[in-house]
């Protein structure tokens, strides 16, 4: 899992022509993700988790931002137990949707029956 921002070769592929400054749809959607996931831990798990928001706020890929949900899980059971963590993620698991590879997707837990 890569925790840094991309490097030089992010950079020469911005340089590119043909390519904007604007952000693209994915990365206002990773925004979004991460806003929310920081708005779950409020100031208390920011305060007290600052490994988890140190890797919220720098994954650079959707794909590891999604991994860190476990991270996340862990924070906000100790916050908030694990019933209220459990309805977080799931939102959070749903803000994912269609922007991951199906291979990617959470399943339905066998514990939810």
């Amino acid at each position: 899992m890569r925790i840094t921002k991309p490097g030089l070769t992010a950079s020469l592929f911005g340089m590119l022509p043909g390519r904007s400054d604007i952000p693209s749809r994915s990365e206002d959607r990773m925004d979004e993700i991460r806003q929310y996931m920081m708005d779950c831990l409020g100031e208390d798990g920011v305060a007290r988790f600052p490994a988890v928001v140190r890797r919220v706020r720098w994954t650079a890929d959707m794909a590891d931002l999604w991994y860190l949900r476990s991270f996340l899980m862990a924070a906000l059971c100790q916050l908030h137990g694990e019933r209220t963590a459990r309805r977080q993620m799931a939102t959070i698991s749903h803000l994912f949707e269609g922007l991951l590879p199906d291979g990617l997707a959470s399943r339905p837990s066998p514990l939810e029956r």
